[in-house]
């Protein structure tokens, strides 16, 4: 049903509080339409480096705490720098970690993404590498319209890190209206 409110979760690839990319990911919720609800994913920040010792003696609550929100959310979306042309390392960490759970929740799960920097490509690099990463985990990848957020700086408020460009606002209202399609479309599948 086109009305049913849908319940996704907003995982942020940056630690760092004054990251754009986080401050993106906390204004996504009012940039949704009204039946898609975005959340913030349990944080990434204290999930130890994947070692396999460590997953064998037990998950860690931080690991399951992801895991059970990735399971019961209707979708994902990443919001993440690019690092060194790549995917930052808490990300990659947390994506390791979910990938050898039993049943791992990124399968058949509607993931979008979206990317801010300082630069030109805004991060578009990082969104490649990440889709090349997650396709093995079978993700139902949302495409279009892609976001990517470049010269950031230009972009948000520099005290208050709101968005205020027009433009990517628009184009993220209008990424968020398609995804809450492709999530329903998935789901009827």
């Amino acid at each position: 049903m086109a009305d049913t409110p849908l319940n996704a979760i907003v995982i942020c690839g940056s630690l760092r509080k004054g990251s754009f990319n986080a401050a993106l990911a906390r204004q996504l919720p009012k940039l949704a339409p009204m039946n898609l609800r975005l959340a913030p994913a349990p944080p990434i920040d204290t999930i130890p480096l994947y070692n396999q010792d460590i997953q064998d003696a037990g998950n860690p609550p931080p690991v399951v705490d992801l895991v059970n929100a990735m399971r019961d959310a209707d979708g994902v979306i990443i919001v993440s720098p690019e690092y060194n042309w790549s995917i930052p390392a808490p990300l990659k960490n947390a994506i390791d970690w979910v990938s050898k759970v039993k049943d791992q929740p990124f399968m058949g799960k509607p993931t979008a993404l979206m990317s801010c920097a300082g630069g030109l490509l805004g991060g578009s690099r990082m969104q490649y590498h990440l889709r090349q990463s997650l396709i093995s985990l079978d993700v139902h990848w949302f495409g279009r319209p892609e976001v990517i957020v470049s010269f950031a700086a230009q972009k948000f408020e520099a005290q208050t890190l709101e968005l205020k460009d027009q433009t990517a606002i628009d184009m993220i209202k209008a990424q968020l209206a398609n995804y809450e399609k492709y999530i329903r479309l998935v789901k009827a599948m």
